[in-house]
């Protein structure tokens, strides 16, 4: 209320100061108006104010509390951009670089893609709209213009249909930047891809960064002994020698990935202590990660042939089926070496030129052996394929007569990690109780996004990056 009543009673001597004017000094008038377009970054609204100004006289004195508390709660009261899962037809949504899956954290000013498919295969039309955001995927202040060159809410004109393919679907692509949509301003980003009723379909985030900062980054097993075979811990600086932090303590965030996963990511962590102007975290609980073990695969590469992965295949029903080997839940096991890719996935037909519409959708079983889970939490099948959605539709069931939980999933063909987790029922991942454990041996990439806003600026910016392996885990 105390940040209320400044802006209010600034805003009467602003108000006081239009209506002085006569209204023939427009210079005044949009002087006096430039402090409250600062507020929220609603310039367009305030212009449209003015000339209501000119014409209607409106007397501001009487609302003055009323219409300061509407400008700030915008940002006050909004609340944070979350992903919107994919309806049923939408799949394999993902960020393109270089020709590959990437973990969307890009380099301000490099180029990538959003690519997914319409299993309808109707060509229909689709929309994007960028949004930018704060360190806690709030709506930032900036308005669009201070944030994009060009314009968003355009139609993805790039998509093509499968090809050779049993599963009719059209394939999207949509590069940034384009010609119409280039990024000005690092930080959180989400997309939204809208139908021809300008509805939402589905949402994602990404992260654009700067390297304005080195961040020295090491993995190492947990202080803590209870704990020290089945967590990583993450030591690491923030160096700058071109720099000077303003209240580090405040003002600079870090935001600590395992394997590009937002959705676990650890937050609001303080900088332990300082040396110059090196920030140093060196927390012995704070920024550690349950490890996991490695993922689980499968490869149908040759979408009609089984493997070591694949039991059985079929085409009943039109299109390929993919029976997968019973699972076993690996918690009571010891470690075992398997390379994966953290949970990535490669879309591939071993016979196709094009894998983008020449790879085609199988229906892929699950089965997995947790009697001991049945009837208390909820078991779910993701990967980055999915976006590690914890939603019905990857929800796996208890069969009851052979005891096991099944789920089929329509996935697109090639090299696919997945694995086996547990939730309440408010969506809680229960990680410390992992269906297959938590090993210090597991290889996890780990990734510090270094966010730093200065005094008086409006958004959080993105001034680094840091990565490691836990392959070079160390005591």
């Amino acid at each position: 209320m105390l940040l209320i009543k400044i802006i209010t009673d600034k805003y009467y001597i602003y108000c006081e100061t239009i209506k002085k004017s006569s209204y023939k000094n427009i210079f005044n008038v949009k002087l006096a108006l430039l402090y409250l377009s600062q507020i929220n970054g609603t310039i367009h609204v305030l212009i449209i104010i003015i000339f209501t100004i000119r014409k209607m006289k409106i007397m501001f004195k009487k609302s003055v509390l009323t219409f300061a508390f509407i400008l700030l709660s915008g940002n006050i009261f909004s609340q944070a951009e979350k992903e919107i899962p994919p309806p049923y037809n939408i799949k394999t949504v993902s960020f393109v670089q270089n020709g590959q899956n990437a973990v969307p954290l890009f380099r301000l000013g490099d180029s990538f893609q959003v690519q997914f498919d319409d299993l309808y295969g109707n060509e229909a039309n689709y929309y994007y709209t960028i949004t930018h955001c704060d360190y806690d995927w709030k709506p930032s202040q900036l308005a669009k213009a201070e944030y994009l060159n060009g314009f968003d809410d355009q139609r993805i004109q790039d998509y093509s249909n499968s090809l050779n393919c049993l599963q009719l679907y059209s394939h999207y692509r949509l590069s940034f930047p384009n010609r119409f949509t280039q990024f000005r301003v690092s930080g959180n980003y989400v997309i939204k891809i809208l139908n021809d009723d300008k509805e939402v379909v589905f949402t994602k985030r990404f992260i654009l960064y700067e390297e304005l900062v080195t961040v020295p980054l090491q993995i190492k097993r947990a202080r803590n002994l209870s704990v020290v075979e089945q967590k990583h811990n993450l030591d690491f600086a923030i160096k700058s020698a071109t720099i000077n932090f303003q209240s580090p303590l405040q003002n600079v965030k870090v935001m600590l990935l395992q394997n590009g996963r937002i959705d676990n990511a650890i937050t609001n962590i303080k900088p332990q202590y300082t040396i110059g102007n090196d920030l140093i975290y060196k927390y012995d609980a704070e920024t550690q990660f349950w490890a996991g073990n490695e993922f689980h695969f499968f490869e149908n590469k040759d979408i009609r042939a089984a493997n070591n992965s694949i039991a059985t295949v079929d085409s009943k029903g039109g299109v390929y089926n993919a029976h997968l080997y019973l699972d076993q839940s690996k918690a009571n096991f010891p470690y075992t070496y398997f390379p994966d890719i953290n949970g990535n996935f490669i879309v591939k037909n071993i016979g196709a030129q094009n894998n983008e519409i020449e790879a085609d959708y199988a229906w892929v079983f699950f089965s997995l052996s947790a009697p001991s889970l049945y009837g208390t939490k909820s078991i779910y099948v993701n990967g980055m394929f999915n976006n590690f959605a914890m939603s019905d539709e990857n929800k796996m069931d208890y069969n009851a007569e052979k005891g096991i939980y099944e789920k089929a999933l329509m996935i697109k063909q090639g090299f696919t990690n997945y694995q086996y987790v547990i939730s309440d029922n408010k969506g809680k991942i229960d990680q410390e109780n992992a269906i297959d454990g938590n090993f210090f041996q597991t290889e996890n990439n780990y990734f510090v996004l270094v966010y730093y806003k200065e005094n008086n600026q409006r958004y959080d910016r993105i001034i680094g990056k840091g990565i490691a392996s836990s392959v070079d885990i160390t005591n």
